[in-house]
């Protein structure tokens, strides 16, 4: 099990590295997005799996999205020439062998995977949503807020506005 878990790990360094250090904004996110999968992974192999299904459709999911979908809107870094080179085959070579490897990193890992032990408290989803809509509320609503003026903010800068001129002044 100790060797998933380093597999796992080295997968998430690799990629957040990666992520850091990479020229392409998209590429950085896609590599970011992997980093978050490996480190579910590990949080699995941790024997906590309902956060590692929260880290996947929180984090993964619904706030990675959010990011390309703005990096996408502002038009970052973005060339047509770029976007052909996409399409290379080579350029999907180092991604592809990562997340290979992390998808046989899990199933391994599934397979290997002692039974829960009898006595320990499962905390289930419903408790989870429960505290997070009655004790953490306001911190939810905080986090949607901030979320939304974020979006709108995104919006605004990116959207190039269009000096109107009167008509009597426009050159002829």
């Amino acid at each position: 099990m100790d060797i998933f878990f380093y597999i796992a790990a080295a997968i998430a360094i690799i990629s957040t590295i990666m992520a850091i250090s990479g020229r392409n904004a998209i590429h950085s996110l896609l590599f970011l997005i992997l980093s978050l999968l490996a480190i579910s992974v590990v949080f699995y192999l941790l024997d906590a799996p309902f956060i590692a299904a929260l880290e996947v459709i929180i984090y993964a999911g619904a706030i990675m999205v959010l990011f390309i979908f703005v990096t996408m809107m502002l038009n970052i870094g973005l060339e047509q020439k770029q976007e052909k080179q996409w399409l290379n085959p080579r350029m999907w070579i180092i991604p592809s062998i990562l997340a290979a490897i992390l998808l046989a990193d899990l199933i391994l890992a599934l397979r290997n995977m002692p039974t829960a032990v009898a006595g320990t408290q499962l905390i289930q989803p419903k408790q989870v949503g429960i505290s997070l809509f009655h004790t953490y509320l306001l911190a939810v609503e905080i986090a949607a807020i901030l979320l939304m003026a974020g979006v709108i903010g995104a919006y605004h800068l990116g959207s190039q506005k269009k000096k109107v001129l009167h008509r009597f002044l426009e050159k002829k």
